[in-house]
C-alpha cells in the first residue's frame, strides 16, 4: 500500500508536470500555431535519432538536452584581427564616394530625359522632403556584436535550399535575379555557406558601424518622451480625423466636432503645424556623422487621402537571441526589422516599431525626439526596436527573458538607403502573404519603382518570397535545443513585402493599440 501511494503521488507529478510544461508555452506565445505548424512540429521532434529525447520532447517539451553548451557572442580574435577590422573601416571610408557611385546606390539624384520610355515609366518620382526631414535615427547598442549589414554582401555568403535539400546550380544569386527562386517548388531558403557558430566576420559586419556623431557624449540632447502608463484620454487625444486606420479601399474621414476644433489647435501638438519647429533643433546640422556602410531600405506606400506610409527597415545578417540562465534562444541567420512612420499630408502623425513578431505603435508626440527626427533604440542580438533605453522584458515572465537598449552609436539610414515606391494594389493579396509553401501565380514586377535618387537599384530582391537565413535546424543537429516551446535556432525571416505593407493600422499585428506615453512596462501582446 506504501509503494502504491509513492507510485500514485509520483504519477500525479509527472503528468502534473508534464501538463505544464505542454501548457505553458502555447500560453505565453503570442501568436498561435497554425495546423500547418504543428505538422512541422511533429515531423522536428521525429529528425532526432534518439528515442528518449523524442519522447521527452514530446511530453516534456525538453528537447536536445545533451546539446547544450555556452553559446558566447563572439569568439576571441588576436589584437591583429582588431587592428585588421579598423584598418578595413578607415581604408573603406576613404573609398566610400567611388564605390557609392560605382554602385548607384548613394549616387546624386539625377533625371535623364533621353532614357528609353521603360525605363523613363518606372522613374516616378523622388522621396519626398518630409521623409528625410523626419527619418528616425537608431541608437544600436553599445556592446552589439552583429552591425548592420548590406543585403547584397550578405546574399554573396549564401546557398539555396529547397526543402532542406541544396539548389543544385551554377547561377551566382544577386539582389537582380533572387525573384526567379519563386518559380521553385517547395520552402526555399538562403542557407549559409559557413557554419556560424565559427562567427566568420561577414556575420558580425564589423566594418558596417555608423560614423560617431563628434557630439554624441551619451546624454539624451532631445525631446523628453512623456512618460506614464500608456493609456490615451480620448478628451485630451481626441483625433480629428482617422489618419491611423487608411488604405485606398478605406478612406479618410474628419471624425472632430467642430466646436471643439479651436482648442484641438491649441494643444501642445500645435508645434506640428507646417513651418513650426516642434522643438528646438540640437545645434548642429549632421552631414557624415552617423553613416553607416550597410544601406537602409526606405519603401514609401501611398494609401489615398494624403496618407503617405515610410518604411524603414533594417537589415543584420545575424539575429543574437537573449539568454536565460545562460542558456541562449532565439538564435537565426538574417534578422529584418523596420520602423513605419505614416505622414498626413506631409506631417507626421504616428510610428510603429517592430518587436520580435509583433511590435508597438506610437502618437508622433509621444517619441524622444532629436531635432524633427525621431529616435529608436535597437536591443542587444536581437535588434528589436523600442523608444526608451533599459531592460525589456517579453513573452516569459519574471524577467527572465529581456532586450537590453542604450544610447550606443547613433546610425542615420537617410544617408544610405535604397528608396523605392510601392504600390500594393498591382499585387494579388495572396502574394504579399508570408508563404509557408511558395505559390506559383507571378509577381506583378512593376509595383515597386526605385526613386529617382537611386534609379538603378534593384527591385528582384523585393519580391523573393523565400527565407533570409537558415532554416530551423532540426533536433538531430547538435547545434539545436528546445526548451519549454524556444528554440535555439530558428528559421530566417522573410523579407519586407511580406510585412504587411498594406496594413491600414500602424501596426503589424491586427489587434493594434496606439500609446500616446511611453509606458516602460507595456508589452505589444
Amino acid at each position: 500500500m506504501y509503494w502504491l501511494r509513492r507510485g500514485t503521488i509520483l504519477l500525479t507529478v509527472l503528468l502534473a508536470a508534464s501538463f505544464i510544461a505542454w501548457y505553458v508555452p502555447r500560453a505565453l506565445n503570442p501568436t498561435k500555431a497554425s495546423p500547418e505548424k504543428r505538422a512541422r512540429d511533429s515531423l522536428w521532434i521525429n529528425s532526432s535519432p534518439y528515442f528518449w529525447d523524442r519522447q521527452i520532447c514530446r511530453w516534456m517539451s525538453i528537447c536536445g538536452l545533451h546539446h547544450l553548451r555556452k553559446d558566447p557572442a563572439a569568439l576571441p580574435t588576436p589584437n591583429a584581427s582588431i587592428d585588421n577590422v579598423w584598418g578595413e573601416l578607415r581604408r573603406r571610408s576613404w573609398e566610400e564616394s567611388d564605390a557609392s557611385e560605382a554602385s548607384g546606390r548613394a549616387a546624386p539624384r539625377r533625371v535623364d530625359l533621353k532614357r528609353n520610355p521603360r525605363e523613363r515609366r518606372r522613374i516616378v518620382k523622388d522621396i519626398p522632403d518630409y521623409v528625410l526631414r523626419h527619418a528616425p535615427l537608431v541608437h544600436l547598442y553599445s556592446g552589439e556584436q552583429f552591425w548592420p549589414s548590406d543585403i547584397s554582401e550578405h546574399v554573396e555568403h549564401m546557398n539555396v535550399t529547397v526543402d532542406n535539400v541544396l539548389l543544385n546550380t551554377t547561377d551566382q544569386w544577386t539582389l537582380d535575379n533572387l525573384q526567379r527562386l519563386n518559380q521553385q517548388d517547395g520552402t526555399v531558403v538562403l542557407h549559409s555557406n559557413d557554419d556560424v557558430e565559427s562567427r566568420p566576420d561577414w556575420l558580425h559586419s564589423h566594418y558596417n558601424i555608423p560614423n560617431p556623431f563628434p557630439d554624441d557624449d551619451g546624454g539624451d540632447g532631445g525631446e523628453e518622451p512623456p512618460i506614464g502608463n500608456g493609456d490615451s484620454d480620448p478628451d485630451v487625444h481626441r483625433e480629428p480625423t482617422t489618419w491611423f486606420d487608411v488604405d485606398k479601399d478605406r478612406p479618410l474621414h474628419r471624425i472632430a466636432d467642430p466646436r471643439t476644433r479651436y482648442l484641438h489647435h491649441q494643444r501642445p501638438r500645435s508645434a506640428d503645424q507646417p513651418g513650426q519647429p516642434r522643438i528646438s533643433p540640437r545645434g548642429h546640422k549632421p552631414d557624415a556623422n552617423g553613416y553607416s556602410r550597410a544601406p537602409a531600405v526606405l519603401i514609401l506606400v501611398d494609401k489615398g487621402s494624403g496618407i503617405v506610409d515610410a518604411f524603414w527597415f533594417f537589415f543584420y545578417s545575424y539575429n543574437l537571441g537573449q539568454t536565460v540562465l545562460g542558456i541562449r534562444f532565439g538564435n537565426h541567420v538574417g534578422d529584418w526589422e523596420h520602423c513605419m512612420m505614416r505622414f498626413e499630408n506631409g506631417e507626421p502623425r504616428g510610428l510603429f516599431f517592430s518587436e520580435h513578431e509583433g511590435g508597438q505603435a506610437y502618437a508622433w508626440e509621444a517619441v524622444e525626439k532629436r531635432g524633427d527626427r525621431p529616435v529608436i533604440y535597437s536591443a542587444v542580438g536581437s535588434h528589436a526596436m523600442y523608444p526608451l533605453p533599459g531592460d525589456h522584458p517579453y513573452i516569459i515572465p519574471f524577467r527572465l527573458l529581456k532586450d537590453v537598449t542604450d544610447r550606443g552609436p547613433l546610425w542615420d539610414p537617410a544617408l544610405n538607403n535604397y528608396a523605392y515606391h510601392y504600390d500594393y494594389t498591382r499585387e494579388k493579396r495572396e502574394d504579399t502573404r508570408e508563404p509557408d509553401v511558395e505559390e506559383e501565380e507571378p509577381d506583378d514586377t512593376h509595383s515597386l519603382v526605385p526613386a529617382a535618387s537611386n534609379p538603378n537599384a534593384p527591385t528582384s530582391w523585393f519580391h523573393y518570397r523565400g527565407r533570409w537565413g537558415d532554416q530551423v535546424y532540426s533536433l538531430a543537429d547538435l547545434r539545436q535545443w528546445r526548451l519549454f516551446g524556444q528554440y535555439h535556432y530558428v528559421t530566417g525571416p522573410s523579407g519586407p513585402k511580406f510585412k504587411r505593407l498594406h496594413r491600414s493600422k500602424l501596426c503589424q499585428t491586427i489587434k493594434c493599440r496606439m500609446l500616446y506615453k511611453l509606458d516602460p512596462k507595456n508589452t505589444w501582446y
